[in-house]
């Protein structure tokens, strides 16, 4: 018999908040993230806009040597990690340690270390090259180094899918546990791929904004957006066994009932046209939680504010949901925080929980221009009180790749 699983922890770090409650807030105050690059100079860059975490000091979370050892996409990957194992109440006394699994993604992991030690071995020769080099840019490091920091011994493993990275890692963690193979999975994703390369290759596809207002850059499903705007963080939530949850009396912030993936196998970064491979990972997923698809209250959307993203994504909605795409709530939160990449679905995760949580359908912030093939029913510019008890929450990454989750109220 397949087991039912929960959530009981959440942590995240990202541009609009050092943990849920901050960044939570933000959204439901239309807290924008975006503003001038700071963690480079720019000058010569056409991009000029991104979504940094503000006033990160590495020092106020880890010791000096952690620090310099710890590439910045580990070290946000620990912060939100802490959270929510704080938040999950899970001890050695209540948790077998063995039975914890760590799926940990990220798009691009260490780019910010590769860089950095590509100069130094150009500049200075191939002696000088660290040799924390490799342990600081290797993707599955997150993972890694969240099991050294709690002991964690179950499955651990960090899957690449470009942008669906972290929600292809919470529905495997779903999919792990239902099985009964761990008990407790910490699952979600992280980022921290702001540097000279990092905007320099992004910015050469033509895939992020040209703007310099930073109310008009990330703009979803708005008939002006014109790229999207490259942010950081970090989005962890803890996956339980529902007897295992309950066992411990532990807080339940929803169930996760179903989780579908598919590869378009068409272009290495644009959409299929018609995103027939998007709406099969939204139908799969709905066939996964035995639920139609007027069942969803909520849709919170990759929603990237590229053209080629938002109107597709808006064609696999509406084949997916059919008519119930008129009724369903869609909105993207990447007006407010930039797009984490591979980080994208934990904290979107995240907000669909706090979503259920508050019975609140966070909006599309600094929408103004309706586009005619984004016709979906678009929650923009203020939050919506909702009854809300399912949501579902979309990533489509870079190779064709495409997942959904579904997420229940818990009752």
């Amino acid at each position: 018999m397949s087991k039912r699983v929960v959530i009981t922890g959440i942590g995240a770090i990202t541009p609009i908040g050092k943990n849920v409650e901050e960044t939570w807030e933000g959204i439901k105050n239309k807290k924008c993230g975006i503003d001038k690059i700071s963690l480079f100079d720019a000058t010569n860059f056409k991009t000029k806009l991104d979504a940094e975490i503000k006033e990160y000091d590495p020092l106020k979370h880890f010791d000096p040597k952690q620090a310099k050892r710890f590439d910045k996409s580990s070290q946000l990957a620990i912060i939100a990690a802490r959270e929510a194992v704080e938040n999950s109440g899970i001890t050695k006394e209540n948790t077998n340690f063995d039975r914890v699994g760590i799926f940990v993604s990220s798009g691009i992991a260490g780019l910010k270390t590769i860089q950095e030690q590509c100069e130094v071995n150009l500049q200075k020769g191939n002696k000088r090259v660290s040799p924390m080099f490799i342990p600081m840019a290797i993707a599955n490091m997150p993972s890694g180094n969240i099991a050294i920091e709690f002991g964690f011994k179950g499955e651990s493993m960090s899957i690449v899918t470009a942008c669906a990275s972290s929600t292809h890692a919470i529905g495997e963690a779903y999919k792990t546990i239902k099985l009964g193979e761990e008990d407790v999975v910490i699952a979600g994703g992280t980022e921290a791929a702001i540097c000279e390369v990092g905007i320099a290759g992004f910015e050469n596809m033509k895939a992020l904004s040209g703007s310099e207002d930073k109310n008009r850059a990330s703009i979803p499903f708005d008939k002006e957006r014109d790229g999207f705007v490259m942010g950081e963080g970090a989005g962890i939530l803890v996956l339980e066994e529902l007897e295992h949850a309950k066992k411990r009396n532990a807080k339940i912030y929803g169930e996760v009932i179903g989780f579908g993936a598919t590869t378009d196998a068409f272009h290495i970064t644009s959409p299929c046209p018609d995103g027939e491979c998007g709406a099969k990972a939204m139908t799969r997923a709905l066939e996964s939680a035995n639920i139609s698809p007027e069942q969803v209250d909520y849709i919170n959307a990759h929603g990237t504010s590229t053209h080629l993203n938002d109107s597709t994504e808006t064609m696999a909605i509406k084949t997916a949901f059919g008519e119930s795409a008129k009724n369903v709530m869609v909105s993207s939160t990447k007006g407010n925080i930039g797009h984490l990449l591979g980080a994208a679905g934990g904290v979107e995760a995240i907000f669909c929980v706090k979503a259920l949580e508050d019975q609140i359908v966070p909006p599309t912030i600094n929408y103004k221009e309706k586009d005619e093939e984004c016709d979906l029913n678009l929650v923009t510019n203020d939050p919506v009180e909702a009854k809300l008890d399912i949501v579902m929450s979309n990533s489509l990454g870079f190779g064709g790749h495409n997942s959904s989750i579904i997420i229940k109220k818990y009752n």
